[in-house]
């Protein structure tokens, strides 16, 4: 499955952003998640949608994050409203065919990253 990210840029704190991720193939049967990595620190879990349509969120991200699918279209979206400064990280899509979970080791498609910048 190849995911591709787009979407990041620079942002006011308390503005908002939608990160895109597009799959080059099916995704309706996936768990489709979003990472974050700040400069220094690991791979943050920031939220991630099974195939049902549950959704998970991390708990630094909740309330201001919204993960969604179109599994029309195999596009995933992170909607992240009042942002912070301390959400500037990369963020990457990941996707795998394994129930959800909270560690980056469990997903085994990614996109290539996007970055996302919040002025305070």
């Amino acid at each position: 499955v190849q995911l591709q990210a787009s979407g990041g840029g620079v942002v006011q704190a308390g503005g908002s952003l939608r990160l895109s991720c597009a799959s080059a193939r099916r995704i309706s049967s996936y768990t489709v998640a979003w990472f974050r990595q700040a400069p220094g620190k690991e791979r943050e879990f920031v939220a991630a949608s099974t195939w049902s349509g549950t959704t998970f969120y991390g708990d630094s991200v909740k309330g201001r994050f919204t993960i969604s699918r179109d599994n029309a279209k195999n596009m995933q979206y992170l909607q992240m409203n009042s942002l912070k400064p301390e959400d500037t990280a990369v963020y990457y899509c990941a996707a795998d065919r394994s129930p959800y979970s909270r560690s980056d080791i469990a997903y085994e498609y990614w996109g290539q990253g996007t970055q996302v910048t919040v002025s305070s």
